[in-house]
């Protein structure tokens, strides 16, 4: 199972966040959790395929959670798509795709099959195929919303081969019975036991998605025990209360939900445009919760490395030009503050030795000597003005074109980026 953030920004996007999506895939198909505004573009930039998605999940009615769903159904009419496609959102949801293209006069070429959640339940399997199944639960926002937990069926155990083939075992289809858990009969009549050859279930991977709520225990319920935990962090703790007016969390709160549901790991997400920098809420959460990462746009996340890695590879990588550029000028600024204002105290230092030296009164002999040498003496000194005045103007430019004239602080940058993330791990 690969998890894809394409966006991490909260109800309006920014230079370098785009709104709320999150796309899993596994074993070759894309299931995608709310679908923000240019969510298809996301997909293709971070290497997914929009033609394998198989099911879209909405979390709510917030303009930022589904603002990309009719683009990304237009796209796949335009790509003939023509197997069926499964929607899962509050309920309402059908009533909206199907006027948008009646209004808009498209006839789509593929099926749809809903699934609607009503206000008021407590627990529903929205799917549930062979191999895995989709748990909903409600959440607690302002308005009606639902968090999900995608869960793998735990898989069989490993066969022991050579125990089977001891008891002899020889045949495919031996073996897939076996697997399967059950017993097999040989041609003698013996029975060979499928619990005698097979180890014990292995769990399935498991993955939450849970955004815009306030803490309530569904998210703990839903993010139990999982591989990883996908949860908002809109506010800091120093704005807990405009949290719990709007129906959000703070990072605090997300990782609160995974120490009581001890995930494996918490990605926290749906970041407030008014943080620059997402490290301030990073750090407030592994204060509580160690094993926390931030959700980057674009960088997949591996439940198991070993296989997964390559398989998608992001197309485009975003540098924060802004950032690199205030970092180099602080840098110089820095830099150039600090030689122009030891030159400076050197310079007055200097001014302060000539103005207060004491002159020694010459005669005689010691005048003519005085004489003699003054020529060579005073063009010297005037070589050292030179050369001093020379190097003080040219630190005084590059201290002007920093910007910095030496008596004005530097503002101090908002918490720098660190690389937090162990990219390599998990």
């Amino acid at each position: 199972m690969i998890i894809v953030p394409l966006g991490v920004g909260s109800a309006t996007p920014t230079a370098t966040r785009h709104l709320s999506s999150v796309a899993v895939w596994r074993e070759g198909s894309v299931y995608l959790f709310d679908c923000g505004e240019n969510a298809q573009m996301r997909m293709l930039q971070g290497g997914l395929k929009r033609s394998q998605i198989d099911c879209i999940f909405i979390s709510h009615f917030d303009t930022d959670h589904y603002s990309g769903l009719i683009g990304l159904l237009s796209t796949l009419q335009l790509q003939r798509r023509d197997r069926e496609l499964t929607i899962v959102g509050p309920k309402g949801i059908q009533e909206f795709v199907e006027w948008n293209f009646d209004f808009a006069n498209i006839d789509l070429k593929y099926p749809l099959n809903f699934v609607e959640v009503e206000e008021g339940f407590e627990e529903e399997r929205v799917v549930d195929e062979d191999e895995f199944y989709v748990e909903a639960r409600p959440l607690n926002h302002t308005k009606f919303c639902i968090g999900y937990r995608f869960q793998e069926k735990d898989k069989p155990g490993k066969v022991d081969a050579e125990k089977a083939q001891e008891q002899g075992i020889s045949e495919d289809w031996q073996y897939k019975e076996l697997k399967a858990g059950n017993d097999v009969e040989l041609d003698d009549g013996t029975v060979v036991k499928s619990a005698d050859i097979v180890g014990h279930p292995r769990p399935g991977d498991s993955f939450a998605y849970i955004t815009d709520t306030k803490y309530c225990p569904n998210s703990v319920k839903l993010a139990m025990n999982t591989n990883v935990l996908f949860h908002e962090a809109t506010f800091s703790e120093s704005l807990s209360e405009k949290a719990e007016e709007t129906g959000h969390s703070t990072a605090k709160d997300a990782a609160r939900v995974a120490n009581e549901a001890k995930t494996k790991l918490l990605v926290i997400t749906h970041f407030s445009a008014r943080y620059t920098n997402e490290y301030v809420l990073l750090r407030e959460a592994r204060d509580d919760f160690f094993p926390t990462w931030v959700a980057t746009e674009l960088r997949p996340i591996f439940t198991d490395p070993a296989h997964e890695k390559g398989i998608i590879q992001p197309k485009v990588y975003l540098k924060e030009i802004n950032q690199n550029k205030n970092k180099d000028n602080n840098s110089n600024n820095n830099s150039g503050g600090r030689s122009s204002s030891s030159d400076n105290k050197k310079k007055r230092s200097r001014k302060k030795k000539k103005r207060f030296r004491k002159r020694k009164n010459h005669s005689g002999k010691d005048k003519k000597t005085r004489n003699k040498y003054s020529k060579s003496n005073d063009s010297d000194s005037g070589r050292k003005r030179k050369r001093r005045n020379k190097s003080g103007s040219k630190k005084d430019k590059s201290n002007n074109n920093g910007g910095n004239n030496g008596n004005q602080r530097q503002p101090k940058q908002i918490t720098p980026r660190t690389p937090f993330d162990d990219f390599d791990r998990f």
